[in-house]
């Protein structure tokens, strides 16, 4: 009898977990709350970013259908495809609940919500109905618990909603192709929200250790980008270990005191006669077209250490302007300098709020991070050199015109690293 009550149990626990979440009974309560907590973001980060306020949604985080709800309409992103319309006398938007909920011109009411089991379309007296291939599991905390908690819930769907098709990318409109620097950053946040699942495929496919999205550059700090990407989701018998660990070797240099107590640079002989290699060895290349070596070190010392593989490279003394932007370790190896200025801030804002963590964690409040005027979405990037911003225009055109996209995966996931904290 007992076995049989356990039985029971499962399988009403199996078929609950299938059920779509219902209409949401006090939107305009929800949405309260949603802007008293951005409001309070807002008078701590008193930095702020007129954004254009599009009066739009995204549906379909992780592997699902890309969805846009604006003016009346429900559509595919990518195609344009028109799935539902309606006749609206007003649109009530919560990010917070993932939700659009819509007053009709015969005064009845439509639901569209996003849930951890798919995007559904609610009317009242009707079964709810699942929009075509947005059947995907994810997982999506309340973080009721937290401070900024209804805000990390709209910067956790801002990170989510730009997997597609497995892969992890800064603007699904915009970039077609993942960058490792960002999909680590949107790594950290999948971990602490037990959604790597999401990208796991991707990550057990890369081979090369470069992204390449720069003018085809090798950028230097993909390297140890790589082996933290592998580490979320296998080891070290990941075919792009190797690979990066033999790519590693021509981005090596010597550590050289000189007679003045700074690092001189010099490439390391790479020929046979060469007595052998020094005893410190730091890494020095291309990253967003400037050599980074104390970011690209710590880097490739983080992403052994994930792995647990052995590490010959110590971290030069020396000012880098990306140093700060890696905040979760070696902080205490970085020699200060000048900050990212205004401009940066503005159109590359996850750079000033990565630049506010390391600050945090080494003992200095400092609140430069960007927050924008509208209620979502909470991220973007602007005047970025490799994006592709004519897919903005299924917006709206003038978004091209001033080369803004939104959201953006790094800077949501920046934001969310730091208020989780």
């Amino acid at each position: 009898m007992l076995k049989l009550l356990l039985f029971f149990l499962l399988i009403t626990a199996a078929h609950a977990q299938k059920l779509p979440a219902a209409m949401h009974p006090d939107p305009q309560g929800a949405l309260a709350v949603y802007r008293q907590n951005l409001a309070l973001l807002r008078q701590e980060h008193t930095n702020q970013q007129e954004l254009p306020d599009m009066k739009f949604f995204l549906f379909g985080m992780g592997n699902r259908t890309k969805l846009i709800y604006q003016k009346g309409r429900l559509m595919e992103a990518q195609t344009g495809h028109i799935v539902e319309q309606w006749r609206v006398q007003q649109a009530l938007i919560v990010p917070s609940e993932y939700l659009v909920h819509l007053t009709l011109m015969d005064s009845t009411t439509v639901q569209i919500r996003e849930d951890e089991n798919g995007v559904w379309i609610h009317q009242p007296g009707k079964s709810p109905q699942l929009v075509k291939g947005t059947r995907n599991r994810l997982n999506l905390p309340t973080f009721a618990d937290k401070k900024y908690g209804p805000v990390l819930r709209v910067l956790h769907h801002e990170v989510l909603i730009n997997i597609i098709a497995g892969k992890p990318v800064p603007n699904f409109l915009v970039y077609s192709r993942p960058w490792f620097r960002d999909a680590a950053l949107m790594g950290m946040v999948m971990q602490q929200t037990n959604n790597l699942h999401l990208i796991k495929d991707w990550i057990m496919k890369i081979r090369d250790p470069f992204d390449r999205n720069n003018r085809g550059i090798s950028e230097a700090d993909n390297l140890g980008q790589v082996l933290f990407l592998v580490s979320l989701v296998s080891d070290q018998k990941h075919p792009a270990v190797k690979m990066v660990l033999d790519s590693v070797k021509r981005f090596g240099k010597p550590l050289l005191p000189s007679v003045t107590d700074t690092i001189a640079v010099r490439p390391i002989a790479q020929s046979s006669t060469a007595p052998h290699l020094p005893d410190k060895i730091y890494l020095s290349g291309k990253t967003d077209y400037a050599e980074h070596p104390v970011f690209q070190t710590k880097w490739i010392k983080y992403g052994l250490k994930s792995l647990g593989l052995p590490d010959p490279y110590t971290i030069p003394t020396v000012y880098d302007s990306y140093s700060a932007l890696f905040w979760w370790d070696y902080t205490d190896q970085h020699v200060p300098g000048k900050p990212f200025n205004e401009s940066s801030g503005r159109n590359y804002p996850y750079l000033t709020w990565a630049e506010d963590h390391f600050n945090s964690r080494t003992g200095t409040l400092v609140r430069r991070g960007m927050v924008g005027s509208v209620d979502y979405p909470l991220s973007w990037e602007q005047q970025a050199s490799e994006a592709n911003y004519a897919g903005m225009t299924i917006l709206d055109k003038n978004l091209m015109k001033q080369k803004l996209s939104f959201p953006h995966t790094w800077h949501a996931a920046e934001m969310f690293l730091l208020l989780i904290e």
